[in-house]
C-alpha cells in the first residue's frame, strides 16, 4: 500500500532521538532552544517558539496578538479545523471567505467583500504547500487595522514570489505571525510539534510565557516574591504546550535534510503534471504563480476529479485506488459545513460556494519524500486506467 502521506525516518534521527535520551534532559533543555534559533535562521524570523503542535500554536498567535471576545476571525473554509477552532478557543467568531478557484487559497476578493466591522483577525492558510495571496491579503487586513496569521502548516521550507522577487514562507512583509506544523505527513516532523515565528519581540516573549502556564522566570520581573534561585512567579493563567527535547532533536535532524526533502517532492509533483495533463476528467493542483511550482514545498498534491464522468463516487474511486495499492485522501471537508460551525454561528451550503465545489471533485493522491519512482508510477498508472471502464477512454 503507498499511502498518501507518511513520515520519513532516517539513522539520523534515531541517533539524535537516542543522544537526547542519553543526556541529563528530556524536556524543557538546551535542544528546544538549539531549534527554535536554528528554525528561525532557517525561516528568516527574529523568534520561533516552540509548543507542543501547531493548534496550540494558533491558539496562542490569536491570544498574543489581543484577539478575544467580540472580535471576529477570518479564515479559509479549506483547512483543517484547527485553523478556525483557534478563534473560538479565545472566545472571539470564527468565520469564512470563499477560496480562489486556482490555488484552493483564501480569496483577497472575497475577503473584502465578506469582511465585518468586527474581524480583528485573518488567517491566510498556505494550503498544499502553495502560499496564500499574502500581499493582497494583507492589504484589506491592514487596511482595517487587522492582524495577519499565516497558516504555513502545509508549508515548511517553501517560498512565493511577489513584487518581483522570492520570500520565504514564514519570513515577509504581510504576515504578522507564522504558524508551521511538525505533524509526521508534513514536510519536517517531530512527531507532533508545532512553532510560532515571529519578528515581534513582545509577542514571542509572551507566547513562551503563555505555552509554560504563565511563569515568569526572570526575576528581575518578579512583583511578589523574593529573588531566590527556587523562584516562579505565574503572572497570568496560561497553558502546558511545550515541546520536549527529544522531539525538537528530531526536528534538528529533519532540518538537517529539508532541502533534500523538499527536492524530492518537487519531482514527483513534476512527474505527476506531466502524466495527468490533457486528461479532461483530472485538474492537478494549479499555481497562482507560474514560479512557485519550484519554490512551494508541496505538502499535498490535491486534484480535481470528474466523478460523474467516470461514473464511480468518490467512494468507489478511493475503493479501487485502495484495491491497487494506492492511498488516497479527502483534504477538506469546508469547515463552516461542519455540524458544531452550523449549529454554532448558523452557516451552511451557498456561504462558499468555491470551496463546496471543490470539496466535491477533490482527492489528495500519494506524496511523500520516500517513495520510489517505481511508486510514482504506479500511482500514475492506478490513476490513468480508472477512465478504462468509462466513455473516457479515448481521452485518457
Amino acid at each position: 500500500m503507498i499511502p498518501y502521506g507518511r513520515q520519513t525516518i532516517s539513522e539520523d534521527d534515531i541517533a539524535a532521538v537516542a543522544a537526547v535520551l542519553r543526556s541529563d534532559h528530556l524536556t524543557q533543555g538546551p535542544v528546544v532552544e538549539r531549534f527554535e534559533r536554528r528554525f528561525a535562521a532557517r525561516v528568516g524570523a527574529k523568534h520561533a517558539v516552540a509548543v507542543c503542535n501547531a493548534t496550540a500554536a494558533l491558539h496562542l498567535a490569536l491570544k498574543v496578538a489581543g484577539i478575544g471576545p467580540g472580535h471576529r476571525v477570518v479564515t479559509s473554509p479549506i483547512t483543517f479545523l484547527a485553523s478556525a477552532n483557534c478563534a473560538a478557543y479565545v472566545g472571539a467568531t470564527p468565520d469564512f471567505a470563499d477560496i480562489d478557484p486556482v490555488s484552493y487559497t483564501l480569496d483577497p476578493v472575497m475577503l473584502a467583500q465578506h469582511w465585518q466591522p468586527d474581524t480583528r483577525a485573518v488567517i491566510a492558510v498556505d494550503f498544499g504547500g502553495q502560499a496564500a495571496d499574502l500581499p493582497a491579503i494583507a492589504k484589506v487586513a491592514r487596511a482595517q487595522g487587522a492582524v495577519v496569521i499565516e497558516d504555513a502548516c502545509h508549508a515548511t521550507g517553501g517560498k512565493f514570489h511577489a513584487e518581483g522577487r522570492e520570500w520565504n514562507i514564514g519570513a515577509n512583509p504581510w504576515a504578522d505571525i507564522s504558524i508551521f506544523s511538525f505533524h509526521p505527513v508534513k514536510t519536517l516532523t517531530t512527531g507532533e510539534g508545532g512553532m510560532l515565528v515571529t519578528n515581534r519581540d513582545d509577542w514571542a516573549e509572551h507566547a513562551r510565557r503563555l505555552r509554560s502556564h504563565g511563569i515568569e522566570r526572570d526575576a528581575s520581573r518578579f512583583e511578589q516574591f523574593e529573588a531566590g534561585p527556587w523562584v516562579y512567579e505565574m503572572q497570568e493563567l496560561g497553558y502546558n504546550y511545550r515541546l520536549t527535547d527529544l522531539q525538537c532533536a528530531l526536528g534538528l535532524s529533519q532540518l538537517d535534510r529539508l532541502d533534500t526533502t523538499l527536492a524530492r517532492r518537487r519531482e514527483i509533483v513534476a512527474a505527476y503534471n506531466a502524466a495527468f495533463a490533457g486528461l479532461d476528467w483530472l485538474v492537478p493542483p494549479g499555481l497562482r504563480t507560474a514560479a512557485d511550482v519550484a519554490t512551494t514545498s508541496w505538502h499535498l498534491y490535491a486534484v480535481q476529479i470528474d466523478f460523474a464522468a467516470l461514473g464511480r463516487t468518490r467512494t468507489e474511486i478511493m475503493t479501487q485506488l485502495r484495491a491497487a495499492g494506492v492511498g488516497t485522501q479527502v483534504h477538506y471537508i469546508p469547515v463552516h459545513l461542519q455540524p458544531w460551525y452550523r449549529k454554532t454561528f448558523g452557516y451552511g451550503p451557498g456561504q462558499c460556494p468555491v470551496a463546496e465545489s471543490y470539496y466535491e471533485r477533490t482527492l489528495s493522491l500519494p506524496l511523500y519524500p520516500a517513495m520510489t519512482d517505481a511508486d510514482v508510477a504506479h500511482v500514475v498508472d492506478t490513476v490513468r486506467s480508472l477512465a478504462l471502464h468509462s466513455s473516457l477512454v479515448s481521452s485518457s
